[in-house]
């Protein structure tokens, strides 16, 4: 994995051979005192730019999506295996990739 930033957001790629598992990606989040959830959504879906009040964790388990931060003017697109860190209060909005996306989430219990 190779880990990068887009301040402060946190960017670990997976890199390598077959990604994690739902299982083993499920199993690593419970570890680190998140309460993780599954979602997934329709190829080219949009979410509108929001923020949350929590610290939030996301990893892209199949297809790609991408996160767009106003307020940097940066993108992102994670496909999977990658996981993203957002820091509480930073905004930002989604596009679901041309195959759809499956992704897990979590926040601190």
């Amino acid at each position: 994995m190779s880990v990068g930033t887009i301040d402060p957001i946190q960017i670990t790629r997976w890199r390598g051979g077959q990604h994690p598992t739902l299982e083993k990606i499920t199993r690593q989040m419970r570890e680190e005192g998140l309460r993780p959830y599954v979602w997934s959504n329709t190829p080219n879906f949009r979410y509108p730019v929001r923020s949350h009040g929590y610290h939030k964790t996301l990893y892209c388990i199949q297809g790609t999506l991408e996160l767009i931060f106003p307020d940097s003017k940066q993108r992102v697109t994670l496909k999977s295996g990658d996981r993203i860190d957002l820091p509480r209060g930073v905004r930002y909005g989604t596009i679901v990739g041309p195959a759809g996306t499956q992704c897990i989430e979590g926040s601190h219990v």
